[in-house]
């Protein structure tokens, strides 16, 4: 078994980074090369801008490239307890908002002809109680009566037949949404950005940024360079002069096993339609078939962070719910095993702003493939003088309490989730 995501193991090498580092006056300097920056970075350059992009690793080495591959409407949170929440007005917004995003990938796929097995079957959120179901039909209901009639409430019977797993009590069908190999997708809007003209520098993180005068002065381990404004898309990286956007976020680890190839015949009794699935546990499941019939199944296993002995403790606890989902795939051997960081806020929902005259967005919260291309574009469009306003705004985003850059309590949040779960 590789300790390594399975869509970066079976991605096209990325061939367009810069072979020097970065020098001289950019129009806009672009920190980090997840789906976010890759996305700001394109749209800039479609735009006219002279855009440098700087990666600390690899291009979507990190989140971007170590998700579920779901791309899918809807937000983190139960839409009523959002509405309870928010309000109404505001629940739709952010319920439209990710609708938006869907599309947004759709249309970078077909613009740039990017081929990344994109399969649109919508999400099956799977209820893993049957209190839970009871839930899901009050939520059904409220997002038919406002925002999107195109959502269907499954019975145990019916959800049996779309995943043949004793496990689940029925399910909420979310049609718009879909998935597809996050490597490819990502090495595609690579690609693009550097098509359309931008400069991308991998293994080159940022180590500070300072204000100088209309400008910006950022430096590397390999020299400096300017830029008249900054995009931060770093999400929970814990690398390079970002502790104030720490304090906000935690990042929380999330972990994915992926089984050898699978035959036809057991992917047509296992998900015959081939739909992304969520659990309705807090401390859930979500699973799929990829696009050469194996079946992926991840979660947030241990509240841990990621790399190395976690990585492997976290598969062997996902090795053991996966049995429990399928136990017809008890004998099936696992081809690959990883993890990587969520950066979840606080509020589960993300924040985009500036902070000392430099953009940012971040705090994705786990539901980040679609938005974080969506909000790359937006911010883009925003520095390109296009649009005046943008989601997610932040005019104050508070830290989160006793939250100073170490994620200290993570076992404690862990614990608290497992007793919920038991509870409810």
């Amino acid at each position: 078994m590789k300790f390594e995501s399975y869509w970066l193991d079976t991605a096209p090498a990325f061939t367009g980074a810069r072979s020097h580092p970065p020098e001289g006056h950019y129009d806009v300097a672009v920190v980090g090369g997840g789906l976010t920056g890759l996305s700001a970075a394109r749209t800039l350059a479609r735009g006219g801008a002279r855009v440098a992009l700087v990666e600390a690793g690899r291009v979507i080495g990190e989140a971007s490239g170590r998700n579920g591959g779901q791309c899918n409407t809807g937000v983190a949170q139960d839409y009523v307890g959002m509405v309870d929440q928010l309000g109404r007005d505001q629940a739709i917004l952010h319920y439209r908002s990710y609708s938006e995003a869907v599309a947004s990938i759709e249309q970078v796929i077909e613009e740039e002809g990017i081929e990344c097995d994109y399969l649109r079957r919508g999400k099956l959120k799977l209820a893993a109680k049957p209190e839970h179901y009871d839930k899901l039909g009050r939520t059904c209901e409220a997002i038919r009566r406002d925002v999107d009639p195109d959502v269907a409430l499954l019975s145990k019977e019916e959800a049996r037949r779309e995943v043949d797993s004793p496990a689940f009590y029925g399910g909420l069908w979310q049609k718009n949404g879909g998935q597809m190999h996050m490597g490819r997708f990502g090495t595609g809007l690579a690609e693009a950005a550097v098509r359309h003209g931008a400069h991308l520098f991998e293994h080159t993180p940022m180590t500070g940024v300072e204000r100088e005068g209309e400008r910006y002065r950022l430096t590397t381990p390999h020299g400096e360079f300017y830029a008249n404004n900054v995009l931060l898309a770093t999400g929970a990286s814990q690398v390079g002069p970002l502790n104030w956007f720490r304090r906000r976020l935690a990042p929380v680890g999330s972990f994915i096993v992926v089984t050898e190839p699978l035959s036809s015949e057991q992917c047509a009794q296992l998900i015959p339609n081939r739909r992304a699935c969520v659990t309705s546990r807090i401390i859930g499941h979500y699973f799929r078939l990829t696009p050469d019939d194996r079946l992926l199944f991840g979660g947030r296993a241990r509240f841990a962070m990621s790399g190395g002995k976690s990585d492997a403790k976290s598969g062997e606890i996902l090795r053991r719910g996966l049995r429990d989902t399928f136990p017809q795939l008890a004998d099936t051997p696992l081809s690959h095993c990883w993890g990587g960081l969520v950066d979840m806020s606080r509020d589960r929902l993300p924040h985009a702003g500036r902070h000392e005259g430099m953009y940012y967005v971040m705090g994705f919260s786990g539901h980040g493939v679609q938005m974080s291309v969506h909000m790359g574009r937006m911010l883009a469009e925003m520095m390109l003088g296009q649009r005046k306003d943008y989601p997610w705004q932040s005019d104050n985003w508070p830290a989160i309490p006793g939250n100073f850059g170490k994620p200290w309590f993570l076992p404690l949040v862990g614990g608290w989730y497992r007793l919920q779960d038991r509870l409810h």
